[in-house]
């Protein structure tokens, strides 16, 4: 048969194909060669192009030639050399994760955090001036429930609500610390009220000061030493209380208990076995006078699961510069983060009736930027005043709306005022500037930031009317708050710490020319009357 003819020939049968000179590369669609169909093999060629002889296709190498290649002493070689290769790399890769993982810093292990160190406190006080639920004029634990929402826009992590128990002044036998004034609602209001709460992560702190209508609310210096049945009511009380689902229970005016040392730890005791279930519950204690020697050894001496107040005003406050040296002295001493919390002063009273106008946005920024708890009263947050008169009736209806009464109740109230005209929530609700603003953003960076939530204290600057301090948490960002405390001065300053970089971006500040995010220099560094300043910087090894 000629070559032209097998060219033209489309098929051809083959009887037998011998398997070992089979191709070891052939397409995936292809027939195997050697396959059967219907007893013939079809074999398809490649015609022969118009110009050229017949194009030849590359099928790879035999089994048999690939054998004999692949045991040639060059390929034996280059295939150990591969080997090394790979185990080398692989080992070098080994030794760098060693030396990156032994020189990296370490990370600073994480305090335990409870409830309370999370955000600020949110003292209600007497339910009666908050929210009225029933149009009787009076704010009840109903009302509160109402504005739980509002609540938790705050970030606030505890609600000190009270005293709400039945009590006749200075009357032992007439104080039942397990009732509440029914005044107030019932206890099936309180339950809803606990329930509520929690399901926003809100704790409830229950104020059980006994005699809170009386001239002492200790009733006198010897009640809690002499008539141990009242101290056992006292002990029966929490139990109840904090069986029945409250996070807390604060007591204030500590210094006139007698023994407060002794009777306090007690007291504390039982919360403290109350957290065995995993809920932690906290003691609180505040003093009107906070320097007397029982209460400065109970300030030093607290322990974990206790809170005891301090202040940024009380009466031995003759300027701010003493401020900066006792906020200087508390933080020295304090080497937990959990034993403080931070208010505005001893009695019970709103800061913009003790704090100079311009300096409110300063101590806003100090309750929240310090080490400790931050503790606000009720309308702190909008810059509300206590009313004129004697302090038993100067606490103010919280204002909400430009509604009837400000939104408090449809019942003319019994006590009113003008000295707080057009200070309401909702007025300042979508006002980026105004004071509740600024105090949802503190709280939430208090909340979110290591470096404030837990970090240390490092004083950068202490003047006569000037502070500044760092917050800083390990590999976190840090903080730096430079406050002028002079409501009518611009004060001028250069921050240099080790490690504090000259420049700083702005996180916010009173003055409305700073704006958020703009870098700023801590050399010669102007601050406006009255100027409340955060910044932040990154950490840098």
């Amino acid at each position: 048969m000629t070559q032209d003819t097998a060219l033209d020939m489309k098929d051809v049968e083959l009887n037998e194909i011998d398997p070992e000179k089979q191709p070891m590369a052939a397409g995936a669609d292809d027939l195997p060669i050697g396959g059967e169909k219907n007893g013939v093999v079809k074999v398809k060629l490649e015609d022969e192009d118009d110009n050229g002889p017949l194009a030849q296709k590359f099928t790879g190498l035999s089994k048999e030639e690939l054998l004999k290649v692949a045991g040639t002493p060059g390929w034996v070689r280059v295939r150990w050399a591969l080997l090394i290769l790979f185990w080398l790399g692989w080992l070098g890769m080994l030794a760098g994760a060693v030396v990156i993982i032994v020189q990296a810093p370490r990370c600073r292990p994480l305090p335990v955090m409870e409830w309370w160190n999370k955000g600020p406190l949110y003292q209600l006080g007497d339910p009666e001036t908050f929210q009225d639920s029933n149009n009787d004029g009076v704010g009840d634990i109903a009302g509160i429930q109402q504005r739980l929402d509002y609540l938790g826009s705050l970030k606030v992590k505890g609600l000190v609500i009270g005293p709400l128990h039945n009590t006749i002044a200075n009357s032992v036998s007439e104080t039942n610390l397990k009732e509440i004034d029914s005044k107030y609602g019932t206890i099936e209001d309180f339950k809803k009220l606990l329930e509520a709460a929690r399901k926003k992560s809100i704790q409830i702190v229950l104020d059980l000061t006994p005699n809170y209508r009386g001239s002492s609310v200790w009733f006198n210096s010897s009640t809690m030493s002499t008539n141990s049945d009242f101290v056992n009511q006292i002990k029966e009380a929490m139990n109840f209380w904090l069986d029945f689902g409250v996070g807390g229970i604060y007591f204030n005016e500590i210094e006139n208990i007698d023994n407060p040392m002794e009777v306090l730890e007690e007291l504390r005791n039982i919360t403290s076995s109350h957290s065995s279930d995993g809920k932690a519950r906290v003691l609180l204690a505040s003093a009107i006078d906070p320097h007397g020697d029982n209460v400065l050894k109970i300030l030093n001496d607290t322990e974990t699961g206790m809170l005891t107040a301090r202040y940024l005003i009380h009466k031995d406050n003759s300027s701010e510069a003493s401020l900066g040296e006792r906020i200087k002295q508390y933080q020295q001493v304090e080497s937990e983060q959990d034993q403080i919390f931070w208010a505005v002063r001893p009695q019970l009273g709103h800061m913009a009736s003790v704090v100079n106008e311009k300096l409110l946005r300063v101590y806003q920024l100090l309750l929240f930027t310090l080490r400790g708890t931050p503790f606000t009263l009720y309308g702190d947050e909008i810059g509300l005043k206590d009313l004129p008169g004697q302090p038993a009736a100067s606490s103010p209806y919280m204002q909400w709306d430009d509604s009837k009464n400000y939104g408090f109740s449809e019942q003319s109230p019994a006590r009113v005022s003008n000295v707080n005209n057009n200070i309401t929530f909702k007025a300042q609700e979508n006002d980026k500037d105004s004071f509740l603003s600024v105090y949802k953003r503190l709280s939430e960076l208090r909340g979110k930031e290591r470096s404030l939530l837990h970090g240390d204290f490092t004083l950068l600057l202490q003047i006569d009317k000037l502070l500044a301090y760092e917050r800083s948490w390990d590999q976190n960002e840090r903080f730096v708050s430079v406050l002028n405390f002079d409501p009518d001065q611009e004060i001028s300053v250069t921050i240099v710490h080790k490690n504090l970089p000259e420049q700083c971006t702005v996180v916010l500040s009173s003055n409305s020319e700073r704006k958020e995010g703009s870098s700023i220099s801590l050399k010669n560094l102007k601050l406006v009357p009255g100027e409340a300043l955060l910044l932040k910087y990154p950490y840098s090894s």
